[in-house]
């Protein structure tokens, strides 16, 4: 799970973030957009009502050290689910670099979108 917080500036009232979701196996993707000022009971939400309900609990989740992953209510929303919660270090060779493209590949289609006026 990633956070993009720097999309193309669009307006006030929309979601000005997006927490990326890339599935490990199927390579499945989702783009959950949000708020730059949600905090983790936002995440933990938002994770739960459009993630969790339709796949199922994870074993295993990798994020970066983003504070709204490593605060007191997300090490404990993963102790009660018995997840792992592992951290990654952008574009460390010992990880995969997919959530990473996939963020670039995002933030070129949202460029791309607000550039035609779409």
């Amino acid at each position: 799970m990633y956070w993009v917080t720097e999309p193309p500036p669009i307006g006030d009232k929309i979601h000005s973030s997006s927490l990326v979701i890339v599935g490990i196996y199927g390579k499945t993707l989702k783009f959950l957009p949000c708020h730059r000022d949600n905090t983790a009971i936002d995440k933990a939400l938002l994770l739960w009502n459009r993630v969790i309900s339709y796949t199922g609990l994870f074993k295993n989740i990798k994020s970066d050290r983003d504070p709204k992953f490593t605060s007191v209510l997300e090490t404990n929303f993963h102790r009660f689910f018995g997840t792992k919660l592992s951290f990654s270090t952008a574009y460390h060779p010992k990880t995969d670099g997919l959530a990473e493209r996939m963020i670039q590949t995002l933030k070129d289609m949202i460029r791309r979108f607000c550039a035609y006026g779409l």
